[in-house]
């Protein structure tokens, strides 16, 4: 036995070696939070049922679901079980700076994943597929989007809904008025006060905007869409060890099906605070992101 104690040794310090040298290597979001015991959510006050505060004005939704899985894979990798964990409201126009200044460790909302904005942030899979249009009171005129020009439109500072409007071959060469919302709460509210003739936007926020208004059955969405687009968490850009980790955690949550559960509760079963059901059943396009999952911007 005495003969192998060198050899054990050296395994042991070998082993201790590389265990030193693994806790050095973090880099990244990962070494920022290791070394700051702290991680920072950024949410959306009004994303509904993404991400948006409940009647206690605490941030909850799909998306967060989401993303309390990744936090709870930080905490794991790390061996952090008692992780600080900050959660802090963003806008449109803000999201994407406050999580390249270390603001926010990550971005959990509706956002769109872009390939223009992939030459500044990251993402993680495709966590839902929207479709843009607009949505306007039923006594209006408005039937299709190019019944839109002359028109005066709102959508929320931030977003890609206007210039999608813009480069969409059957409305590119009418003139409408944008007036701006600093959040989708307030972009709708410019609608439903007739101070625009429509809300553009992804129809699921559309639809989350008037499911919680006051008089749902005043609305419509026009069912013509200006453009496909995928939906997820979004990460600073060149930080390959936290996207491996949050590919693999959110990819792991489609492939068991534990996503049909969190999709459920969130889109075809009543949700705070005023128990609204969204009746907004898996596409096909959907589902197709959950069976291979992927981080493809449009």
């Amino acid at each position: 036995m005495k003969r192998h104690a060198p050899v054990t040794t050296a395994l042991l310090l070998s082993a201790a070696l590389i265990a030193s040298a693994a806790a050095q290597e973090l880099t990244g979001t990962l070494k920022k939070v290791k070394e700051t015991e702290a991680f920072t959510v950024g949410y959306r006050e009004s994303s509904i049922p993404f991400s948006y505060l409940d009647d206690k004005q605490q941030p909850i939704g799909y998306a967060m679901d989401l993303c309390l899985k990744i936090v709870d894979a930080v905490k794991a990798e790390l061996k952090l079980p008692n992780l600080k964990v900050d959660l802090k409201p963003v806008t449109s126009s803000n999201r994407i700076p406050l999580l390249q200044n270390g603001t926010i460790d990550m971005e959990c909302g509706s956002t769109t994943n872009s390939v223009k904005r992939q030459e500044q942030v990251a993402f993680g899979p495709t966590y839902f597929v929207i479709n843009v249009t607009a949505a306007v009171k039923k006594k209006s005129k408005v039937k299709r989007l190019a019944d839109l020009n002359g028109k005066t439109i709102s959508t929320t500072s931030g977003t890609t809904s206007v210039p999608l409007l813009k480069a969409y071959k059957k409305t590119e060469k009418i003139e409408v008025k944008e007036i701006y919302g600093k959040d989708h709460a307030e972009s709708f509210l410019l609608l439903a006060d007739d101070r625009a003739e429509a809300f553009v936007m992804d129809d699921i926020l559309l639809a989350g905007q008037i499911a919680n208004s006051k008089k749902p059955s005043d609305y419509k969405i026009i069912p013509e869409s200006l453009r496909q687009e995928p939906y997820s968490m979004m990460l600073r850009k060149d930080d390959p060890q936290f996207k491996a980790l949050v590919d693999k955690t959110v990819s792991g949550v489609m492939k068991s099906g534990e996503i049909n559960k969190i999709y459920a509760k969130w889109f075809t079963k009543p949700i705070p605070p005023k128990d609204i059901n969204m009746k907004f059943p898996m596409t096909p396009a959907i589902k197709e992101a959950f069976k291979n999952p992927n981080d493809k911007g449009v």
